[in-house]
C-alpha cells in the first residue's frame, strides 16, 4: 500500500519534479483528530482508478488538536497549503476537493479564501504568464469563478457535519453517549475549543450570526456560495445510520421532514451506497439571523440548557438549509447495517483503516467513478 502524500518539504519537491505532469489537483481533507495517514486506502484506491491526470495530495496543515483550533484559522491554513501545491505545479488546470468529516467545513472555509470571481480570473495567482484560458472549458469555469487559479470540479464531503451539531447522536466528539450529550453544550469549547463552539453556534457575541450561518451566505467573510457554486459537482456522502459521530439530517443537509426511511439493498457494484439523489437548487433570498435567533442565541450561551440549545438550532438549521439550498446537490446515502462492525460507520465511510473499516469499499468505488464521470464530461466539453 501507498503512502500518502503529506504537506511536506520532501513531497512538495516530488510535486514540482513529477514526470507524469496531472494536470487536475485532488486534495483530500482528513477530520478532527485525525491526521493524513487516514487517507492510505482511498489514496491507493483512487490512483488505481483514476490514472495519471490526477494529483492525489492529503493535506497535512491541521494534524490532530490544530482541528481544535476554530474552523476559520483551519480553513485558512488549508487555504495556504493548497495554494503552496499549486504554485509549485505547473502542469495543474482542475481542482478538486474530497473532505472527511469535520474537513468538510474546512474545505467549505477554504475555498471561499482561495475563489476568484468571474472576470478576474486569468490563471493561476502570482502567475503573470497567465493570462489567456487554456481551452473552453475553462473559459466557462472562468464565468463562474476560479478555486486557486483552477478550474473547479468536484466537491465532495464524506459525513460532513454541514449544518453544526445538535440533538441525539449528532455530535462529532462525544460518540453518542446521552449523559455526555446534556453536557455537550457548555462543555464543546474546553473540550475541542473555538471548533466545538462553532460547531454548537454559540460561538461569537449574541447579536452576530455564528459562523456556520455566515458559511451559508455571502457575506464580509467570504463568497462562501458564490465559491461552492463554481464547482461542476457538489456531491454529499452520509450516513443513514450507525454513525454516532455526525448524524444523517446534518451531513445531507436536510431538514427532519426529509428524511425517509431508506432503501436496505444496495446500488449494483457500490456495496453499502443505497440511494443516490439530485437535488436541484431552491431560490432564496438566502439565510437570515432574525432578532428571535440573537435571543435565542444568548440564551443558549447564557443558561445551555437541552431546551434553550434545541430552539436556538432549530432556528439556525433552518436558516442554514435555505443558504446552502441555493446551490445543487448530488446526496448519497450509505447504510452499512449489513456491515459486521455497522457502528463504525463515520470511520467506514473513508476506510480509515483498510483492516477494520474494509466495509466502506464499495463507498470508495462510488467516490472513484464520481470523480472519473466529472473527468470524462471535461475531456468531452474540451474536445467539442
Amino acid at each position: 500500500m501507498g503512502t500518502t502524500t503529506q504537506g511536506n518539504a520532501a513531497s512538495s519537491r516530488g510535486i514540482a519534479n513529477a514526470k507524469n505532469e496531472p494536470d487536475h489537483l485532488l486534495v483530500l481533507v482528513h477530520g478532527i483528530l485525525a491526521s493524513p495517514s487516514d487517507w492510505i486506502y482511498v489514496e491507493a484506491e483512487l490512483k488505481k482508478r483514476l490514472g495519471r491526470n490526477f494529483l492525489i495530495y492529503a493535506s497535512s496543515c491541521n494534524t490532530y488538536t490544530k482541528t481544535f483550533t476554530g474552523i476559520d484559522g483551519a480553513g485558512k491554513r488549508l487555504a495556504d497549503e493548497v495554494m503552496q501545491v499549486v504554485q509549485k505545479t505547473d502542469s495543474l488546470k482542475k481542482i478538486s476537493f474530497l473532505a472527511h468529516s469535520l474537513g468538510g467545513l474546512f474545505a467549505r472555509y477554504a475555498v471561499a479564501v482561495l475563489y476568484t470571481p468571474r472576470g478576474l480570473s486569468g490563471g493561476k495567482p502570482d502567475d503573470p504568464a497567465s493570462s489567456t484560458v487554456a481551452n473552453s472549458q475553462t473559459a466557462c469555469s472562468s464565468r463562474r469563478g476560479m478555486i486557486a487559479g483552477l478550474e473547479p470540479i468536484n466537491f465532495i464531503t464524506l459525513a460532513t457535519p454541514h449544518l453544526g451539531v445538535r440533538g441525539r447522536k449528532q455530535l462529532p466528539f462525544l460518540f453518542g453517549v446521552p449523559i455526555l450529550e446534556k453536557l455537550a453544550p457548555p462543555l464543546a469549547p474546553i473540550i475541542v475549543g473555538r471548533t466545538g463552539s462553532q460547531l454548537f453556534l454559540t460561538d461569537g457575541k449574541p447579536d452576530r450570526p455564528p459562523l456556520l450561518l455566515r458559511m451559508a451566505s455571502d457575506c464580509e467573510d467570504g463568497k462562501f456560495i458564490s465559491s461552492l457554486g463554481t464547482f461542476r459537482c457538489r456531491i454529499l456522502y452520509a450516513n443513514v445510520s450507525y454513525d454516532h459521530m455526525v448524524g444523517w439530517r446534518t451531513s445531507s443537509i436536510r431538514r427532519e421532514s426529509e428524511l425517509s426511511k431508506p432503501p436496505r439493498r444496495s446500488l449494483d457494484g457500490y456495496k453499502h451506497v443505497v440511494d443516490v439523489e439530485y437535488c436541484p437548487p431552491v431560490a432564496s433570498d438566502g439565510p437570515h439571523f432574525p432578532p428571535e435567533a440573537a435571543k435565542a442565541k444568548e440564551a443558549a450561551q447564557k443558561e445551555p440548557s437541552i431546551q434553550h440549545t434545541v430552539e436556538y438550532h432549530e432556528i439556525m438549521e433552518e436558516e442554514m438549509i435555505r443558504g446552502l439550498q441555493q446551490l445543487g446537490w448530488k446526496k448519497v446515502d450509505v447504510s452499512f447495517h449489513s456491515a459486521f462492525w455497522p457502528f463504525f460507520a463515520h470511520n467506514n465511510i473513508h476506510v480509515k483503516n483498510e483492516w477494520l473499516h474494509n466495509a466502506g469499499a464499495g463507498v470508495v468505488a462510488h467516490v472513484a467513478d464520481s470523480l472519473k464521470q466529472q473527468e470524462s464530461s471535461s475531456f468531452i466539453a474540451a474536445s467539442l
